[in-house]
């Protein structure tokens, strides 16, 4: 079960809160009290790949103009520093079709949450590599749809990977 409290405006940007409830086995309610960013970037509208991947990768390729090597944002959380996009289209691809138009459709507002959102993330260290942290950010499009936008972070660099978005639910 998911409880949306009211949104408050403060410095013309939106900042909600979530709670999130969820069962474990013994059942136990444990409830997660999550801030997340209300974007202004639209989704990108459809749900066939081709066109969706057209889209998000022209509007990566304008963001990799601007950059000598890698292509990269700055984030507002991480104090301006630099979030390497590589990483998200290797994880894309291996996705199934349905998974990656699903994804794609969020590129917009995914890029808007990095540059600009202050919020805390959940934070907590990879399972499988004990040098990375995983930084969760919460987002909602303007339609009120809450997204995922999940950031490596490498200990021994300190430097940060956009990884992946992905809508909440199905």
């Amino acid at each position: 079960m998911r409880f949306l409290k009211p949104a408050f405006y403060k410095r013309r940007v939106y900042f909600t809160q979530i709670l999130v409830f969820s069962l474990i086995p013994q059942h136990d309610i444990i409830c997660c009290d999550m801030q997340y960013y209300k974007t202004h970037a639209h989704k990108l509208p459809g749900t066939h790949y081709k066109r969706l991947m057209k889209k998000a990768f022209g509007q990566y390729k304008e963001i990799a103009r601007k950059s000598k090597r890698r292509p990269y944002i700055r984030s507002a959380y991480f104090d301006k520093q630099k979030i390497f996009l590589g990483l998200f289209w290797q994880h894309l691809h291996e996705k199934n079709l349905c998974d990656k138009a699903r994804r794609l459709a969020l590129f917009p507002c995914a890029i808007e949450l990095i540059q600009k959102s202050r919020q805390e993330p959940t934070t907590k260290e990879n399972p499988n590599t004990k040098s990375e942290l995983l930084h969760r950010f919460a987002g909602s499009t303007p339609d009120n749809e809450i997204f995922f936008v999940q950031i490596k972070e490498d200990r021994k660099t300190n430097q940060k990977y956009f990884i992946s978005v992905f809508p909440l639910g199905n």
